[in-house]
């Protein structure tokens, strides 16, 4: 069987889904922040691509190890631990309050009770959990075609990754916003971050302690309506947003600060993988010459 890497994913087309998968994914990863310490820019609370979905990887429980995983191929959540069978939860048309009172009950059944907060984070609609009712739509189909953009974007981006020596971020899936993202660092410490909308201060104060550049996929929202690559930098130095970036169709976005590729640019390309790394390569040198770093120091020959 062919199957399209890198398959269109017009927003329109799922939105009812995506919203409804986003807050999922907020409760599976407010049970990982739960389980986990607390490590630099929140990298504990974060989601991994696996190979039939996301996965929360290896937690502990009382001295008891748990992992939780969407599996986008047979559509499944499925809740393991070591000592006994696993739990299963259908993905389908499904409410955020369902799913939300299955997964809690599924944990309990193995005595592993865990308490979470249960109003949803970075979105506008802030239903909490277990009275959302609203968001109650699974497209298989095209939740399916999100999960195989992320196998591909989470492999172009580990390729990146490993051209610095400097302290970089995993590639990982922030369930916050509902993207997959990867870090580099200058080392050095950044002024206190003002905050953005629906996030408490101190989270992001945490996550952008120090100076970054960052890039990650994005299937859009808000004043973006189409799914996007993108690339910033904090703090944002002068000259950033004027840089001479590739590939010719990306271009800075003012109201989000950030650079931004069409999707749809790279998975028409002869070569997406070309083309989503010059991305990668163009926006970061944008922001680590902008910004003074050690490159000679930071990057890999």
């Amino acid at each position: 069987m062919t199957v399209n890497s890198w398959p269109a994913l017009p927003l329109s087309e799922w939105k009812d889904t995506y919203d409804t998968l986003h807050m999922w994914t907020q409760i599976v990863g407010k049970i990982r922040l739960a389980l986990t310490p607390t490590q630099n820019h929140w990298w504990n609370t974060t989601l991994y691509v696996s190979p039939r979905g996301l996965t929360t990887s290896t937690m502990h429980h009382n001295g008891r190890l748990l992992q939780i995983d969407f599996n986008f191929i047979d559509h499944k959540l499925i809740i393991e631990t070591t000592d006994a069978p696993a739990k299963t939860i259908d993905l389908r048309s499904l409410s955020v309050a369902d799913f939300y009172q299955q997964t809690m009950d599924a944990l309990n059944s193995f005595e592993m009770p865990v308490k979470i907060w249960t109003t949803p984070v970075e979105v506008a609609d802030r239903i909490p959990f277990e009275n959302d009712e609203k968001h109650a739509s699974y497209d298989p189909e095209y939740v399916q075609k999100f999960w195989r953009i992320l196998t591909q974007a989470d492999r172009v981006f580990t390729e990146f990754r490993c051209r610095f020596n400097g302290k970089v971020s995993p590639v990982h899936f922030f369930w916050g916003a509902f993207d997959l993202a990867v870090t580099r660092f200058s080392g050095r410490t950044a002024p206190p971050h003002p905050g953005a909308a629906n996030v408490a201060r101190f989270v992001a104060v945490e996550a952008y302690s120090h100076e970054v550049s960052s890039c990650g996929f994005w299937p859009g929202g808000g004043p973006i309506d189409k799914p996007v690559f993108y690339a910033y930098t904090y703090p944002e130095p002068p000259g950033f947003n004027e840089y001479h970036t590739q590939p010719t169709q990306a271009f800075y976005h003012r109201q989000m600060g950030e650079y931004l590729l069409p999707y749809d640019v790279v998975r028409t390309a002869n070569s997406p993988d070309d083309v989503l790394l010059s991305f990668l390569q163009s926006t970061y040198e944008a922001a680590a010459t902008c910004g003074n770093w050690d490159r000679s120091a930071l990057e890999r020959q």
